[in-house]
């Protein structure tokens, strides 16, 4: 990020999602333009902090952020375009939702997104290696779960609450009996 301010890219969003590998629910991605001076401590990875860690920093990052935006697919999305794609689409709506238009996008993982809105860089392991990028990895995984959390309340024979759609041992037992 810092090199890519320094040569003219004063607006670098970065982009992950949450629910790729995700048996119920949408896939859900987010969009976060950081300034360059950015202070967010204890910042990573969303899968290496804990759920209470991941809830601690979502203001924190909304209020330091220049910029956030979510996107997302539904089920039946992910249903016709395939997982991937429908991961790269709802990361393209994030970066849509960003109320400061960035001027390059870093991507985690090795895929582009189609039609992004500015030039862009696909990064492996980006949430580890990218603040904004991590940044994004926090607000996908916890708008994620909160929206698993609302979907248990409905339909809580399938335990959404505990295991956010993830294929666990008690989500596979609740599919082969429901």
């Amino acid at each position: 990020e810092q090199h890519l301010r320094q040569t003219g890219h004063p607006t670098v969003a970065g982009t992950d999602e949450a629910g790729r590998g995700c048996l119920a629910g949408p896939v859900v991605a987010a969009a976060v333009i950081l300034p360059r001076d950015a202070r967010l401590p204890g910042l990573d990875d969303s899968k290496k902090l804990s759920p209470s860690a991941r809830e601690a920093l979502v203001p924190q990052i909304e209020r330091v952020a220049l910029a956030t935006g979510i996107g997302q697919c539904s089920p039946a999305e992910i249903d016709e375009l395939n997982i991937l794609w429908a991961a790269l689409e709802a990361m393209r709506r994030a970066l849509h939702q960003l109320a400061v238009p960035p001027t390059y996008v870093l991507v985690d993982g090795n895929t582009a997104i189609p039609d992004a809105p500015c030039p862009q860089e696909s990064v492996v392991k980006g949430d580890a290696r990218s603040l904004s990028i991590a940044a994004a990895s926090v607000l996908a995984k916890v708008t994620r779960d909160r929206i698993m959390v609302e979907l248990d309340a409905d339909f809580p024979a399938y335990g959404w609450a505990g295991h956010k759609g993830y294929p666990t041992q008690s989500h596979y037992a609740a599919l082969a009996e429901h």
